[in-house]
């Protein structure tokens, strides 16, 4: 069935139906991995968006267990240019279309990707809907559509819930956190709890961590309570702290530096980072549309570990003060790279100190 893409600038692209057959609303931006749409599209960090796919032919893989970031995908819609319906993946248990259906989230195929990442490039993200038919009511709607700012509150955890192990125990603060980092956390052997992001100072300690998580998450930093720097703050001097994605940006509001927003946001798994002490690069998973701003951190308390060598970004932050440092890729590597993993290492490493120095 053919069906149409309506941006907020009132450019339109048309392409056939798939998955299910309903009229959606989301901020439209492109994803350039060549691989991992699965992961991608069950990525909290995507709630309520669309996603335009570079990657030319999606839907080979199937879907299957091991690449869910998240119980329920909560994406708006997907946007490909060809739609792969046959598979010799042993490990495919669902096509993409049927899994789309089952959560109510319509795709787009047959789309020429290329022309609309280059105009999102130029343009930005924006609103979009697909509909079934390009009249003034469909546009209308869509321009009347205001779209929510409780990405946080719609992703991360309302209760505490536990990843038993017999390690570390590590506390994660759950800003829409995807199940990636609990892989990671748990190739360590971690004792990890859970927390939602509205706990408190006094929840947190009284579990007594030996390290602490900030998660990965979707959304405006901006749009976040003023408790949440308080608790990042206060738990940044109480054990060590690891931030990601997300969780860098409020490390680094919570410590004095301002964001940016970027004319494009970045999605894909082909960003070379380069640590600073070690000059070693390596390639890395990125989905942020704000940067930390150079100029705002305050460089009596952290300094720069990391940079992008696209745009020269800030990629990593470090407290002098304390065992606190925070990353905006994603070193869990669901989709992409494993190099990054080395930063749960350093974490790790970290954490060790901290309690042969305190225990």
């Amino acid at each position: 069935m053919q069906r149409h893409l309506i941006l907020e600038d009132g450019t339109t692209f048309v392409g056939e139906g798939f998955g299910a057959p309903a009229t959606t609303f989301g901020e439209i931006v492109f994803q350039t991995a060549m691989t991992g749409y699965q992961e991608s599209i069950t990525n909290p960090i995507y709630d309520g968006q669309m996603i335009v796919f570079a990657m030319p032919v999606v839907g080979a893989d199937g879907i299957h267990a091991e690449a869910y970031e998240s119980v329920k995908p909560t994406i708006r819609g997907m946007v490909v240019h060809d739609l792969a319906e046959i598979s010799t993946n042993r490990q495919r248990r669902m096509s993409l279309d049927r899994f789309l259906k089952q959560n109510n989230i319509p795709g787009l195929c047959q789309v020429d990707t290329r022309q609309l990442i280059r105009h999102l490039r130029e343009s930005g993200p924006q609103k979009a809907t697909i509909v079934d038919y390009v009249d003034d009511h469909a546009r209308d709607q869509l321009a009347a559509t205001v779209l929510t700012k409780q990405q946080v509150q719609n992703t991360a955890t309302p209760k505490a819930y536990a990843n038993p192990g017999r390690g570390y125990h590590i506390v994660v603060i759950d800003f829409g956190l995807k199940h990636g980092i609990l892989r990671m956390l748990g190739d360590y052997d971690s004792n990890v709890s859970v927390l939602p992001y509205t706990t408190s100072v006094e929840e947190v300690l009284t579990l007594d961590p030996d390290g602490i998580v900030l998660s990965s998450g979707p959304g405006d930093p901006n749009s976040l309570p003023e408790s949440v720097f308080t608790l990042i703050r206060v738990l940044q001097t109480k054990a060590p702290m690891l931030g990601i994605g997300l969780g860098h940006e409020l490390f680094a509001m919570a410590n004095g530096a301002t964001l940016n927003p970027l004319v494009a946001e970045y999605h894909g798994m082909n960003h070379p980072i380069q640590e600073i002490i070690s000059q070693e690069i390596f390639y890395a998973m990125q989905g942020r549309g704000y940067v930390v701003d150079d100029q705002t951190v305050d460089r009596k308390k952290m300094f720069v570990t990391h940079r992008d060598l696209v745009d020269q970004s800030i990629q990593g932050l470090r407290h002098r003060d304390y065992p606190a440092f925070s990353v905006q890729f994603f070193p869990d590597g669901a989709p992409g790279p494993i190099e990054p993993n080395v930063i749960f290492a350093d974490f790790f490493e970290t954490v060790a100190d901290y309690v042969e120095q305190y225990n």
